[in-house]
């Protein structure tokens, strides 16, 4: 296992479609970074851009020790899917001493906990989506944008069946497993969206989901 002696500017820690997009990014920029995954052919993959990527067999405190993860300055933990090995790793990377450790969440409990043992916390699919849709809302050319062939970010008019309706009570999530990332209401754009909020016809919800769920809710909420 090849293990840095001197200081080094980023350790990335899993790489999948984020890590790798990181790693690249910063590899790219001329920056100093260590690479480590338990997945062989990811670590192929990223070697065509650095030589200091390394397999790892697991990634418990000694095995990232030996990789000399604690010499890095940032440490960035990319296993967002796994809750139990995200919060496993950015625990043992924190005790090794990194001064910044930035774990990448899937949802809003797993920030809750990594931010409890001291990570700073990023949500790549969510705060892309609502940099997206403030951008679009800004534009005021919002229709609908395609993240792939079955994930859509749209603006959907409220109507009369939610009129009055808070947003916990619309249970739009639970009944359309659709997430709500900001409101337009009068010309004016809301990000953080309150669950006690009193929707009103007219609003528009910018939501993000599988294609089928938003054409639900248009036709629950009878969008001509």
């Amino acid at each position: 296992m090849f293990n840095y002696k001197s200081v080094v500017e980023f350790g990335i820690i899993g790489i999948g479609r984020f890590g790798f997009s990181l790693a690249k990014t910063l590899i790219e920029s001329g920056k100093d970074v260590i690479v480590l995954d338990c997945d062989e052919n990811k670590i192929k993959n990223i070697r065509g851009f650095t030589d200091n990527a390394f397999v790892v067999n697991n990634l418990d405190k000694e095995t990232l020790q030996e990789a000399g993860i604690q010499n890095c300055e940032t440490v960035f933990v990319c296993i967002g899917e796994k809750i139990d090995v995200n919060i496993l790793t950015t625990l043992n990377v924190i005790n090794l001493g990194v001064p910044r450790v930035i774990s990448k969440a899937i949802t809003y409990e797993q920030g809750c906990v990594l931010e409890k043992i001291g990570a700073q916390v990023v949500y790549p699919e969510s705060d892309m989506a609502v940099r997206i849709a403030n951008r679009l809302l800004n534009e005021e050319a919002l229709e609908f944008i395609e993240l792939n062939n079955d994930i859509h970010i749209e603006k959907i008019k409220i109507t009369d069946r939610l009129d009055g309706k808070t947003i916990s009570n619309s249970k739009i999530r639970d009944n359309f497993n659709l997430n709500i990332i900001a409101l337009e209401r009068d010309r004016n754009t809301i990000i953080e969206i309150d669950p006690s909020c009193i929707l009103r016809k007219d609003d528009l919800l910018v939501v993000i989901g599988k294609k089928i769920n938003i054409r639900a809710l248009e036709e629950f909420l009878d969008i001509k």
